[in-house]
């Protein structure tokens, strides 16, 4: 199992973490930003595709941002993979 950290830009979270083992997302946490949102992102997410989530929440915005937490974790998916 690989474990990556990203410093997400734009965004009210300062940190994601996440690991990949075969190509699957596990232990995904966002540090800062709409607590309860991204537990349950973390929660949704776990044990799925990296790639297939990555297409998925990409592009996602946050009001006038042009990016969203959700966004920045799809960027770390691609950074990683």
């Amino acid at each position: 199992m690989q474990h990556y950290s990203y410093s997400p830009k734009g965004v009210c979270s300062v940190q994601i973490d996440f690991d990949i083992e075969d190509g699957l997302l596990h232990n995904v946490r966002f540090t800062g930003g709409c607590n309860g949102n991204l537990k349950a992102i973390g929660r949704l997410v776990e044990g799925k595709p990296a790639t297939e989530i990555a297409d998925i929440l990409r592009g996602n915005q946050c009001g006038m941002r042009g990016t969203s937490c959700a966004d920045q974790f799809s960027k770390a998916i691609d950074e990683a993979v």
